[in-house]
Order: structure tokens, then sequence, then C-alpha cells
């Protein structure tokens, strides 16, 4: 009699767990609540609270497979804000461009919390200047912050206009990937981030981006290519005052950091997908921001990239 009941607590407490995380695609929920919390008191455990799952987990969940999720990587100064406008304007309606979340990492509000909404948010700190003027006290905070602003960009709905197209594509400037492999590892190597510091981040990252799986993952990346020597000058000429701190040396780290990855696949990664996926090299040593022929010329490229991407699929 035990080993049938507590046979039956399991299959009870298995279908209300498949349903509450919304790993299958229902139309309804019928989990029996009733039954599995008596079961449950009867065992001398909490009840589960009731969570009903609707047809919008299941169709969201549907839909964030079926999105076809690019990101653009590259240098700091390389071109990415300038290359996501072009893409903006000449991609179709069934594009979206996600910007990064740099204006967050500059205005970090005191608190977003609903009760706080009605009074004044007040910014308590720039965090981009923070970790350039002193990097070895907030590295670690810095690219865990912007490394949780990516993640949750990947997860957020698609945009109303997606929400009905036929091949969805999202394009990303740069992704949680390079988050840890360009940035984070480069301040690991330059001894900012010690080596607690170090392997936390890394055990959170993988541990992750392991949980939210194809909800998060990449189907291929965009690389712009440019010489450091190229990304100083664009640097300088933008004026960010969070970037007057940025020597050609770090941009040369960075940049090796993205051949390594990207160009020679020497990078150590710990991602499988991440592996052999496509990734399409554009050479921007060439400013095109004024150039209608080379934009026409790239965006051939991106397109005939994403067409591909999605036959793949």
């Amino acid at each position: 009699m035990l080993l049938s009941f507590r046979h039956l607590a399991g299959r009870c407490l298995l279908s209300c767990f498949l349903c509450t995380r919304g790993r299958k695609l229902i139309s309804t929920a019928k989990c029996d609540w009733e039954r599995c919390n008596k079961i449950q008191l009867m065992m001398g455990t909490e009840p589960a609270r009731k969570r009903v799952c609707t047809t919008t987990d299941a169709v969201e969940n549907h839909r964030s497979q079926e999105v076809t999720r690019i990101s653009v990587e590259g240098n700091i100064a390389v071109g990415k804000s300038t290359f996501a406008e072009l893409l903006e304007q000449m991609a179709s309606s069934q594009w979206e461009i996600i910007p990064e979340p740099i204006a967050k990492w500059c205005n970090i509000p005191a608190s977003s919390c609903k009760e706080d909404l009605s009074s004044t948010q007040q910014n308590v700190g720039n965090l981009l200047q923070m970790l350039y003027q002193d990097p070895h006290r907030w590295s670690y905070t810095f690219q865990s912050y912007s490394c949780m602003s990516r993640i949750k960009a990947h997860l957020a709905p698609v945009s109303p206009k997606l929400q009905n197209a036929e091949e969805p594509v999202q394009i990303f400037e740069r992704s949680v990937y390079s988050d840890r492999y360009i940035f984070a590892s480069n301040l690991y190597e330059l001894g900012c981030l010690n080596e607690t510091e170090w392997t936390i981040y890394q055990d959170w990252h993988t541990y992750l981006l392991n949980q939210f799986g194809s909800r998060i993952a990449l189907e291929g990346i965009i690389y712009l290519q440019a010489a450091p020597e190229k990304c100083l000058e664009r640097l300088r000429q933008r004026g960010r005052d969070e970037e007057k701190e940025i020597q050609l040396g770090y941009l040369k780290q960075l940049h090796s950091r993205h051949e390594n990855w990207l160009v020679k696949h020497s990078t150590e990664l710990h991602f499988e997908h991440l592996k052999n996926i496509p990734v399409l090299i554009l050479d921007v040593n060439e400013d095109f921001e004024d150039d209608k022929s080379r934009q026409e010329e790239l965006f051939k490229q991106v397109k005939n990239f994403v067409n591909n991407l999605k036959l793949e699929k």
C-alpha cells in the first residue's frame, strides 16, 4: 500500500512540476492539485502552491524556440551601434534589433520595486564609469550586472511586431557569451577579477545558461572585424566620458580574444552548441556610416546569412 501510495504521489507531483515549469505545450492545465496536496499532507510535506498553467505559457515557450537569434560581436567602438541602426532601417518587419543596454549600466536606479515607483528614483551610480576608473574594485560587479541584463534581454517576450511573424529574427548587440569569453575573461587575465571571483562568475554563468537552454541559445554570430587602431580612432571620435581611460593596449587584448574565439576557434568553450555555431565575418575597417553602396553590400551578406540559418533550423 505504501509503495502504491508513493508511486501515486510521485506521478502527481511530476505532472504538477511539468505544468508549473511550462515544459509541456498543452491547451489547458488539468493538474489535480487537490489530490496532490492531500497526498503531500499525509506524507508530512508542504503542499505545493497552485499555479495555473495557461495557453500563454505554452505559446510563449513555443515562440521562443521559433525565433532565430543572432548576436553582433566586435571590439569596443568597432561600429556595432551604427551597424545595428543600419539593420533596423533596412531589415524587414520580421527582424528585431536588441541594443546593448549601455544606458542601464550608466544609470543604475536606486530601486525598481513597484512600491517605489511613486517616488523619484535616483541614480546610484554609473557602473561603466566606475569599472574604468577602478577595475580591481568594480570588475566583478560590472560583469555580473552586464551579464544579468543580457540574460533579461534574451528572455524578454518578443516585440508585438514579431508575434505574428512567420520567420521572426532577433539580432542582439553582443551576447552572454562574449560577456564571458571576451570581457570577463580578459579582466581575469589582467588581475581585475581574482581567482575566487572568476570561479564564481563561471559557475553561475554556466548554470544559468544551461538552465535556460534553447530560450537563450544563439543560431549564429556576426563578427564585425576591424583593427584595434581603427577602433581607438572611432572611440575618440564618439567621445564617451566613460571610455576616455581606454588605451590601445586594452583594445588589442579584446581584438585578440575575438579573433581566437570567432576566427581561429582556439577559445575553450563550455557550451556544446557554441562550438560549431555559424559565424559571418564582416570587415568594417572602412567607414560605412555614410557609404550607401557599402551599406547595401553589408546588408546583403547579413540577409543571405540569416536565410541560410533559417534553412538549417
